[in-house]
């Protein structure tokens, strides 16, 4: 079990900087309205994602050096 945590991290990380990416889009092509929540909600969703796969990366890093 413990072998498919860093995994986890990495993609659940990838799939909210993703997300991060797509809301910001949607409201360029004003499919969303862009309001301050939107803005923050979707910068937030990329810092979140971000530091879960920089934690799932270097877990997969000191697992592999083991």
């Amino acid at each position: 079990m413990r072998d498919n945590k860093p995994r986890v991290l990495l993609y659940v990380g990838a799939g909210l900087m993703v997300l991060g990416v797509i809301f910001p889009f949607l409201m360029v092509i004003k499919i969303i309205e862009s309001t301050y929540f939107m803005n923050f909600f979707s910068y937030t969703l990329q810092i979140i994602g971000l530091v879960l796969a920089m934690l799932g990366i270097a877990d997969i890093a000191v697992h592999r050096k083991r």
